[in-house]
């Protein structure tokens, strides 16, 4: 048996204890009543599908964000590996184990980042848009820097908000020069800044600075309609004159596109719509990062939720 391997040095065969996180968790029942657990664990150097057969808990999804041992082997499934787990407990303050290992943070200078987003907010044309992201950054700065852009899809690792949105804000920037005839630089920047900032307030956060789940406000009102309440409360504060609050408001009411999607507006200004196309982009290119990393060269993943289909992984002289 092999202890604390990480998941990136997994291989088909093996047999593993180790602490880990639990990065997702469901309880489940097979067609014939069977309770199962569905889940994934993860340390800083990846994540893997885990499954515990005939387990009626008591892990599951309340335990989502925090460690826990497990025993089990690493099997193999439509060409990928998996985790067949058999055992399965919260680490105690008795265990020792490497915190350090387990918690999967960007891969990036989140000093040089945000140094890189106060260049872009101090080039802002528009002296009110600048004033209002001057102001976010002063009041949100130090958790935006660190806490994950979501629970489970994407980015959902430390600093993962802050690479999400200085990912976007370097599209955004390019694409501004692009389409300069209609797009008013200053505010697609501003927008992009603040579109997730309210994820702050959405989240619940383990000690490990993960997301574990929703805040009573992140279900209720959501990320998009808490920052846009902030944003016009701050506008009228500075003086910014009402057409410019409710644009940017509209931009971080519209930026997921659709309602369907979660969008409480459809975008209706081509900042807006720019804005949410972006957001889409960053936001799948992770999904496709994080999957591909987890299967081998010439191979499909199983279906992907939130792309709802699978994805393959050819062969290119980067992975060569």
């Amino acid at each position: 048996m092999l202890h604390d391997v990480k998941i990136a040095d997994f291989q088909i065969g093996d047999v593993i204890e180790g602490f880990y996180i639990l990065k997702d968790a469901s309880a489940k029942t097979t067609a014939n009543g069977r309770p199962y657990l569905q889940c994934q664990i993860s340390d800083c150097s990846g994540f893997i599908s885990a499954y515990y057969w005939d387990y009626p808990g008591p892990i599951g999804a309340a335990e989502i964000g925090h460690v826990v041992k497990v025993r089990g082997e690493v099997t193999s499934y439509r060409g990928g590996p998996q985790f067949t787990g058999h055992r399965i407990r919260l680490a105690t303050e008795k265990d020792e184990y490497d915190r350090s290992v387990l918690v999967p943070t960007a891969p990036i200078d989140p000093v040089e980042r945000m140094e890189e987003i106060r260049r872009l907010v101090q080039s802002m044309e528009d002296a009110d848009y600048r004033r209002i992201c001057e102001v976010m950054l002063e009041r949100h700065g130090e958790v935006f820097q660190s806490i994950p852009a979501a629970k489970t899809v994407h980015h959902s690792f430390v600093s993962g908000l802050l690479m999400h949105t200085s990912n976007m804000l370097r599209t955004a920037d390019f694409l501004s020069g692009v389409y300069a005839e209609i797009i008013d630089r200053s505010l697609l920047l501003a927008g992009t800044l603040l579109h997730d900032f309210a994820k702050r307030e959405e989240f619940l956060f383990s000690e490990l600075g993960l997301a574990t789940n929703y805040s009573v406000k992140g279900q209720l009102l959501g990320h998009l309609v808490m920052g846009a309440q902030e944003v016009s409360e701050l506008a009228s504060e500075l003086g910014v004159p009402e057409e410019k609050s409710v644009l940017l408001q509209h931009m971080l009411l519209s930026h997921h596109g659709q309602p369907e999607f979660g969008a409480a507006v459809v975008p209706m200004c081509a900042e807006a719509e720019l804005l949410s196309e972006i957001d889409l982009i960053d936001s799948r290119m992770e999904i496709y990062a994080e999957n591909l990393s987890e299967i081998p060269v010439g191979s499909f993943t199983n279906r992907i939720f939130a792309l709802e289909k699978k994805i393959y992984r050819h062969k290119s002289e980067e992975n060569t």
